[in-house]
């Protein structure tokens, strides 16, 4: 008898043990694209291995320099990529020209998110901020607080760094114009707004040493001193303190915009996908990343668990203090007067 019983229960090890195999064997690999650097491995170290872990899913990571390489993908019936990553803006645009796949807020929880950090076709992983930064040995003690000391050349003289693209460059202009940051939107949309913008860009044209192109760039003229203010993202400023580089950026009046995470429309695990969306979403996951680079969680619950040091946490651009300082970019607006902007900013640029 207590031979029977042991046979039966090694028979029933066997083949529980197998079935766990096969069920390991047909779990399926996600391919998740980013944007290489030290931004992927942080995402990487805090939420791509970690989530596919706990969901018992394989994990493939690649990189890719934007939309245009998934357009070709979705085009070509060709789809390999199951997540990506993706900047909010580039993400309401694929998702309106249906290369995305709807994302499914049942299983995804946002509930605990900032409002807009999430969209249709993507959901928020982090925030950022586009801010006014100075050299600190120029101005000393005397700290630029808004976006009309930015472009008051005689109170803060010195060279200006300011975006060579329409994105995040209007909105400063009209704030430093007079508009209240909740009505620049609203007149960007209005006739005439962008021309209001663009005229007041026109203003600080000469002051102008550098129209930069990256976020790489504007932190080295930073770093170099080769200018004095430049606007740009609060990380890249974040990084040249660290490494000794004098200076200084406010959030108030900052641009608090998010990377979004999506799903490419006919992806080959799209279910798998969205299960790994809705667990790379909860705050442990975001309260890690922000942990490993000096941008905030989108899910507000991060910080009401007290699951980053308060220190860190006052820094990062959507914690609550920050946050209520500054304008969030508003998708919609961009996605029906991008083009329009750019055409008129290109414009002035080439006057």
């Amino acid at each position: 008898m207590i031979r029977r019983r042991t046979l039966f229960g090694s028979l029933l090890a066997a083949s529980a043990g197998g079935l766990w195999r096969g069920a390991r064997a047909a779990a399926p690999e996600l391919t998740v694209v980013s944007f290489g650097g030290a931004y992927q491995e942080a995402e990487s170290r805090a939420l791509f291995r970690p989530g596919a872990a706990a969901l018992g899913l394989g994990l493939k990571e690649q990189t890719y320099t934007g939309i245009a390489q998934l357009r070709l993908q979705v085009k070509s019936g060709a789809v390999t990529w199951d997540v990506v990553t993706s900047g909010s803006g580039s993400a309401a645009h694929a998702g309106a020209e249906g290369m995305l796949e709807k994302l499914d807020y049942r299983m995804i929880n946002v509930t605990d998110f900032i409002p807009g950090t999430w969209q249709e076709f993507c959901v928020g992983g982090d925030v950022f901020s586009t801010v006014m930064a100075w050299n600190t040995a120029t101005y000393g003690d005397r700290r630029p607080a808004s976006w009309a000391d930015f472009w008051d050349v005689k109170a803060f003289p010195g060279k200006r760094a300011y975006r060579n693209a329409a994105a995040g460059a209007l909105e400063p202009a009209l704030m430093a114009d007079g508009v209240p940051p909740d009505q620049v939107y609203a007149t960007l949309a209005a006739p005439g707004g962008i021309a209001r913008a663009i005229r007041k860009i026109r203003e600080l044209k000469p002051h102008v040493a550098v129209w930069w192109a990256s976020g790489a760039q504007h932190a080295q003229l930073m770093k170099d001193g080769e200018v004095d203010m430049s606007t740009g993202w609060n990380g890249r400023f974040d990084a040249v303190a660290q490494d000794g580089g004098r200076v200084a950026y406010t959030f108030n009046q900052a641009l608090l915009d998010y990377d979004a995470y999506a799903i490419p429309k006919g992806a080959p695990h799209a279910e798998a996908a969205m299960r790994f969306l809705a667990e790379i979403s909860r705050p442990q996951y975001q309260a890690e990343l922000a942990k490993l680079i000096p941008y905030g969680p989108t899910n507000r619950k991060t910080y009401d668990l007290g699951l980053i040091d308060p220190a860190r946490a006052r820094s990062l651009p959507s914690y609550p203090d920050n946050a209520v300082m500054q304008l969030p970019v508003d998708i919609g607006w961009y996605a029906k007067f991008e083009a329009e902007a750019s055409q008129a900013y290109q414009n002035m640029l080439t006057e």
